[in-house]
């Protein structure tokens, strides 16, 4: 009994130091990851916290669910609209980059290992990469990034962790093939499994859940538990088959995300909680399980897979990776600088030491010092080299203060009530007439004003500090959330990040050129500025995208509805270093030479 509540003591202690140390660390801009690995280690056997905690198979078990909520919660906060903009460039990262990086490392050190499937397990270990730690940071450091580098670093995260999974698990059966969870077919039909497996138990059970979800009625404090519930059966029916268990969740947490049900808020607001509960007991325990005497053992040969890692690996795979998906050199660089490791290397650095494979702690260590150094390293000079890029983007206006009603019996698309206050900055209150003009169905159920309880007839007119409930179907919320929003859709830039000056995206080239004395293109002069831009980014245009036109750059500045509004003119922009300035062109090449065997 004493031990029971000893332990359920030391739990609710470690969870608030978690917290409180967490808090000192986001005013000095630590990784926060790190802390609470810190805090992990100072709890063992080796620190003033004198806890021994050595069970392997507990913590893989713990692991596995903690990994499997946080990607669930991950794929419920990704919006569709970054596959749009970065799916097919971070599928390639998180399969062919994964197995690039892990190629590399394990060139690296296969031949102070005399083994190569040694020297790839770890490769593969240490491949994939974490977005809580990388997005983590950039809301401690305040740093908005282009959404396109912003959007392949998330999804890549999300995706890229399945198949440093299959690899390890790969490896592993080679080096002790009568261990338990040994792979048991061929190296092809496994991947297949995996990867097609998880991508229909995601599929299959997003669908399932999404629609159990509209149509079910109970408690609403029980609607995020069931939401959570399903999707760890998901995860676990995934796994029982061999297919990928991650994968599937990951999936399921999209297609959840993306479609509003029933109590659509409070369960976004739970799995927030639970995500950062998981996230804290996942790297205490990695921390309890370390011992500081196996990493100075093993610190020589793990400086040198991080060094490897850090500045050759992710860098060489994630130039090729990017190569036909015209990303310039600012933005190679960043993504290959910010492959952040986080929880992933070291919970799958337990799986060689559970199959008893050859020097499995030798792994557990290495990767520990890897995940560290990189956090270290990679986290502090994150926010430094965004700027240094100029790959900071100016703060997008704040969206409108809406808040979410869940009413007993709401099937999605119908009796959504929201509601919305009314601010001096609202566009509303710009139009000429000041007329409320609702789209679709929508109408107004209650306005509020001074304390007040007004009907729909005072909505006619409205002034700031009012409250609206209006009723509408999910479809029309983005356009009243325009209506509520800021009255402009342009994006203050007080320190020019997208450019000196301005230009309108409808003008001409001609017009440009004769004006400003620049140079243009051949046979382009009768193109908009954004039609010209559109061209030559061939993707989706986001806010920050850069186009060289002979001794400037354009720079997209506002964007609505994927079309180009303002242009930035940046009359001296910073040239690519000389190596990265050849890179540069042979990328443009080798797109022209992709191009033109495409059209011929």
């Amino acid at each position: 009994m004493d031990a029971s509540n000893q332990l359920i003591l030391l739990i609710g202690t470690l969870l608030l130091l978690s917290i409180f140390a967490g808090m000192v660390s986001t005013r000095v801009g630590a990784p926060l990851l790190v802390v609470f690995l810190g805090l992990g280690m100072l709890a063992g056997e080796n620190g003033p916290g004198g806890i021994l905690f050595a069970d392997f198979q507990a913590a893989y078990t713990i692991g596995s669910a903690a990994l499997a909520i946080i990607l669930f919660e991950g794929g419920m906060r990704t919006p569709l609209s970054q596959f749009r903009q970065a799916g097919l460039p971070a599928f390639v990262l998180a399969t062919v980059g994964v197995g690039l990086s892990a190629g590399i490392v394990a060139g690296a050190i296969a031949p102070f290992s005399h083994n190569w499937v040694q020297a790839l397990l770890m490769g593969a270990i240490v491949a994939s990469t974490d977005a809580a730690a990388v997005f983590g940071l950039m809301r401690q450091n305040k740093v908005d990034i282009h959404k396109r580098v912003r959007a392949t670093l998330e999804v890549e995260s999300g995706l890229n962790d399945p198949m440093a999974i299959f690899l390890t698990l790969l490896l592993v059966t080679i080096l002790a093939p009568n261990s338990e969870g040994a792979v048991s077919i061929g190296p092809i039909p496994f991947f297949l499994l995996q990867m097609l497996g998880g991508a229909a138990f995601g599929a299959g059970g997003g669908f399932a859940l999404r629609g159990i979800l509209r149509r079910i009625d109970i408690e609403p404090g029980l609607y995020p538990i069931f939401t959570l519930a399903g999707a760890l059966m998901v995860f676990g029916a995934a796994q029982s088959v061999h297919a990928s268990g991650f994968l599937a969740i990951y999936l399921v947490g999209l297609l959840v995300g993306h479609q509003r049900s029933k109590a659509h808020a409070g369960i976004e607001r739970f799995l927030d909680a639970f995500a950062w509960l998981a996230q804290i007991a996942l790297f205490l325990m990695l921390g309890l399980l370390v011992t500081p005497a196996s990493l100075v053992e093993y610190l020589g040969p793990a400086l040198w897979v991080a060094v490897v890692l850090m500045f050759v690996a992710r860098p060489l795979a994630t130039a090729l990776c990017l190569l036909p998906f015209r990303f310039n050199w600012r933005e190679v660089i960043f993504v290959s600088w910010v492959g952040l490791r986080g929880a992933v290397p070291i919970f799958l650095a337990i799986v060689p030491v559970l199959a008893g494979a050859p020097g499995g702690m030798a792994y557990f260590s290495v990767a520990f010092v890897v995940v560290v150094l990189s956090l270290l390293v990679q986290g502090w000079t994150l926010a430094p080299l965004a700027r240094l890029l100029r790959l900071t983007v100016p703060a997008e206006p704040p969206p409108p203060a809406r808040f979410d009603i869940d009413l007993p019996g709401t099937v999605e698309g119908e009796n959504a009530v929201s509601g919305y206050a009314v601010t001096p900055e609202s566009a509303i209150l710009a139009r000429a007439d000041g007329a409320l003009t609702l789209p679709g169905n929508a109408k107004v159920l209650m306005l509020l004003r001074e304390g007040m309880a007004l009907g729909p007839n005072a909505a006619a007119t409205l002034v700031p500090g009012d409250y609206l409930l209006i009723r509408a179907e999910t479809a029309f919320l983005g356009q009243i959330d325009r209506l509520f929003g800021p009255k402009s859709t342009r994006i203050a830039d007080p320190d020019a990040l997208l450019g000196e000056f301005t230009i309108d995206g409808s003008r001409t080239l001609d017009d440009f050129g004769k004006l400003y004395g620049v140079p243009i293109p051949e046979g382009s002069g009768g193109l908009t500025i954004a039609s010209y831009l559109a061209e030559k980014l061939a993707t989706l245009p986001t806010v920050g995208d850069r186009v060289r036109m002979g001794p400037i750059d354009l720079i997209v500045k506002t964007v609505e509805n994927d079309r180009i509004l303002d242009v930035g003119i940046d009359l001296e922009p910073e040239r690519p270093p000389e190596g990265m300035e050849r890179w540069a062109r042979i990328t443009r090449m080798l797109r022209e030479g992709f191009r033109f065997r495409h059209h011929s």
